[in-house]
């Protein structure tokens, strides 16, 4: 049986799709076959960061509607083999979705599957919903700024109130926090709250720190999971975060201002 994970935010631009196409990916990089969902109808931006927005011919309302299956569907993602895409319609509306269709979606996939992972859209719209219904733990993103939190925190309330698991009386969506864009240089000066303040004001435990970097916009301009690249900070962060949604003890990293060296300092100077 296949564990539901949704991504999922009160604001829109923190990287939530970055994030599902990161998570989907890690995962099924240690060996678990993992499919992930585009919940955002009428827009669709999964399938661009995934890099395989030409091969889209049936989507995931398709599925819903019956007007194909999952076998035509799904997307074999090319560099990961246990990697699998189900995108979004471009073209009807949020509407479209029903618990009954996305219900029997994720039960079928859940045959196949070890993991689910859920992009959702941003906001408490109807795609949002949708897509935290059925899950089993959630990844809040967040960035480190006042607005951005105040809107995760109304999201933990729908987690804890609005899901499957809440009406049934199931132990709770187990939930991560994932905060984004962080630079500490940023947080030093005062122009954006530390990881402290937002862990205490949502209270719930930190999954990870991914640090502000031009690297993921050209990651997903490049039709590239931004884990992929191994090199950087934001990678090997993304990377670190997977480890510990399995449960690895993995250290923080990138919260705090790099140190500079002797060398570093000396080559500084006589520049």
């Amino acid at each position: 049986m296949a564990k539901v994970i949704v991504t999922t935010s009160g604001k829109g631009g923190v990287g939530k799709t970055t994030t599902s196409a990161a998570v989907a990916t890690g995962l099924a990089l240690r060996g678990y076959k993992t499919v992930v969902i585009d919940f955002d109808v009428g827009l669709r931006n999964l399938d661009l960061i995934m890099g395989c927005e030409r091969r889209v011919v049936y989507d995931f309302v398709n599925v819903i509607r019956k007007e194909s299956n999952l076998k035509q569907s799904l997307i074999k993602d090319k560099r990961v083999s246990d990697l699998y895409i189900l995108p979004a319609s471009q073209t009807r509306d949020k509407d479209t979705l029903d618990i009954d269709g996305v219900g029997r979606v994720i039960e079928e996939l859940s045959e196949d599957f070890d993991y689910i992972v859920c992009d959702s859209p941003a906001g408490i719209e109807r795609g949002a919903f949708m897509a935290m219904y059925f899950a089993d733990e959630a990844i809040v993103v967040t960035n480190p700024e006042v607005s951005s939190v105040r809107d995760s925190d109304r999201i933990l309330g729908l987690l804890a109130s609005k899901t499957k698991r809440a009406e049934n009386g199931q132990d709770p969506v187990k939930e991560h926090l994932l905060l984004t864009r962080y630079d500490p240089l940023r947080v030093e000066k005062g122009e954006m709250l530390s990881v402290e303040d937002v862990t205490e004001i949502l209270a719930i435990p930190l999954l990870g720190v991914i640090p502000e970097s031009k690297d993921v916009l050209q990651a997903s301009n490049a039709g590239c999971p931004i884990i992929l690249e191994n090199e950087t900070d934001a990678g090997q962060a993304y990377d670190d975060a997977v480890g510990r949604l399995l449960g690895e003890d993995i250290n923080h990293r990138f919260i705090e201002v790099e140190k500079k060296g002797f060398f570093n300092k000396l080559r500084l100077f006589r520049s």
